[in-house]
């Protein structure tokens, strides 16, 4: 059986750095065989040669990564690259996607779980998102920027040489409220040690829930920006009857799925001495079984959503009935 090609999804809102990022990663003396898809509508092309009339163009370049340059579906691409690496055209063992600065990524994302042949040949490893720190409020202003950070594995700030640390110390307060689970990182005129992009493992069941606030003994500031998409952590020590938990995540995706972004919970099921982990995107997602709790641990569970306009009061009150016997 053939090892899954990863998947790394990079979006951001226009003139964040994508584009400059993209280059150091295609140019760059690393040793990995990476392929990237690039669209037409990105603000800058990687290789304005590759744009022509052909709704695909691939060109492999000098260190050995591979360019797909597209103008229409992305799964049309997906499957030309699968054809030429199965006839030893082109060789590669690494994807990254770049999603057009208005793009949502929500589309691309559920493209790896939907197609099943697709799902059997990739796998989406994370989404990374690059964040303009001179333009971010700017930028956040609009649905679809807080959207690319929502739905982040991880967030890079660009540009942090021409803010000030204040406004930097700021924005950084203001994305960890939008999503709590994105690790956030700086990267350096498109420079980053590749190791932070790759390997992210965001979209694995695993008990790494990625939660980059942690609790914290000092007061909370409340914040002056009314964003559309936050973060909510729930946790209790009170085992969870799986039938119960089955109908509270069917309930709240039939009616709110198209608003959960990104969702994932590691649970301590009544009966049972293995964790239980979920995750999902929108109405899709998956769940397994984990190792066993340690004697020694606190059996906790822990579920975070980030969603758009968050149903709050709803989740909680759900949640609140799970726990009660």
């Amino acid at each position: 059986m053939q090892t899954p090609i990863p998947v790394t999804v990079l979006t951001g809102f226009l003139g964040a750095g994508k584009t400059t990022l993209l280059k150091y990663m295609l140019k760059a003396e690393h040793g990995l065989k990476i392929a990237v898809i690039e669209n037409e509508f990105s603000e800058a092309g990687i290789d304005s040669q590759l744009l022509g009339d052909e709704p695909v163009q691939v060109m492999t370049l000098a260190n050995g990564c591979v360019c797909c340059s597209i103008h229409g579906d992305l799964t049309r691409a997906l499957y030309l690259l699968l054809e030429r690496l199965d006839a030893g055209e082109i060789v590669f063992d690494r994807l990254v996607i770049e999603c057009t600065g208005l793009a949502d990524p929500a589309p691309v994302a559920q493209t790896f779980f939907i197609d099943e042949e697709l799902r059997e040949r990739y796998i989406l490893d994370g989404i990374i998102t690059l964040v303009d720190a001179v333009h971010a409020d700017l930028h956040l202003t609009q649905a679809i920027a807080q959207a690319q950070v929502g739905f982040a594995d991880r967030l890079l700030l660009s540009k942090t040489d021409l803010a000030e640390p204040d406004a930097i110390d700021a924005l950084r307060e203001r994305l960890a409220r939008i999503n709590g689970r994105a690790a956030i990182r700086v990267v350096e005129h498109g420079c980053i040690d590749l190791a932070e992009l790759l390997d992210v493992r965001g979209f694995n069941l695993n008990p790494d829930l990625g939660l980059s606030v942690k609790p914290t003994l000092r007061p909370v500031l409340k914040s002056t920006t009314a964003d559309r998409i936050r973060t909510l952590v729930l946790r209790t020590e009170m085992p969870l009857d799986i039938d119960r938990l089955s109908d509270f995540m069917n309930e709240l995706l039939e009616t709110h799925g198209k608003q959960l972004l990104r969702y994932k919970g590691v649970l301590n099921i009544a009966g049972e001495d293995r964790r239980l982990v979920f995750q999902g995107v929108l109405k899709l997602y998956g769940f397994d079984w984990d190792s066993e709790w340690l004697e020694s641990e606190e059996r906790e569970s822990v579920m975070v959503f980030i969603a758009d306009e968050l149903p709050e009061e709803k989740i909680r009150a759900g949640f609140e009935a799970l726990t009660q016997s």
